[in-house]
């Protein structure tokens, strides 16, 4: 249904876009930093939930609609900004907690509700700007709508982008709970790199909001 070469020119137009950080990459590597390995998976697995969600609104001609809509559009973005700068806003403030978090990653416990982070991850996921545009005005022009079946092409040929992100996404949180691993040592440490970890998320927020379509 799907001829080699087009997955061969996908897969490539997705590797371009994913290798450049975005919004997902650095909220993980923020929760990896201020939560630790089991929450940055979890943070990780709901994003890819949230970022499959938008390929299937693409795929049903949702997400064209949000694309092509300015105001739409912003209001997505704006949502999404606005639960960075919260969920920063949040880990700042309890970065004096970083060290009963570190204790219970260690010793194996949930330092936080998977599921919450799950659907905190969902959320940034399915707001993300970089996907919606990347989805909405890439996907479609890999498909070949001779063959039928637009909307199962989409979704078949979505799964590269997801198995992609999925791969360096975790090569970023794993590498950011190594490097939280030495702060660990310490509680000062600790709640300094906490704050920091809460700053980046809300520097990008900002970041999101003020950036991208103006039109």
């Amino acid at each position: 249904m799907i001829s080699t070469d087009r997955l061969f020119a996908f897969t490539a137009a997705a590797l371009l876009v994913i290798v450049i950080p975005g919004p997902s990459v650095l909220f993980v590597v923020g929760r990896a930093l201020a939560h630790g390995r089991r929450t940055a998976l979890a943070t990780i697995a709901g994003n890819v939930l949230g970022t499959y969600l938008v390929i299937v609104a693409v795929a049903l001609g949702v997400g064209s609609v949000v694309e092509r809509s300015a105001a739409l559009f912003l209001t997505v973005k704006l949502v999404g900004a606005a639960y960075l700068v919260y969920l920063g806003v949040q880990a700042f403030r309890h970065r004096g907690d970083m060290a009963v978090s570190a204790m219970d990653t260690v010793g194996g416990r949930a330092a936080r509700s998977d599921l919450r982070t799950v659907a905190e991850g969902f959320v940034v996921g399915v707001t993300n700007p970089k996907t919606i545009v990347f989805f909405a005005a890439v996907l479609p022009q890999f498909v070949d709508r001779t063959a039928g079946n637009v909307p199962v092409q989409m979704l078949v040929l979505g799964l590269v982008p997801v198995c992609i992100g999925l791969i360096t996404d975790t090569v970023w949180g794993l590498g950011a709970t190594a490097a939280r691993g030495w702060f660990a040592r310490s509680e000062r440490r600790l709640s300094l790199v906490g704050g920091a970890g809460g700053a980046a998320m809300v520097g990008l927020g900002v970041t999101v909001a003020v950036t991208g379509r103006a039109d």
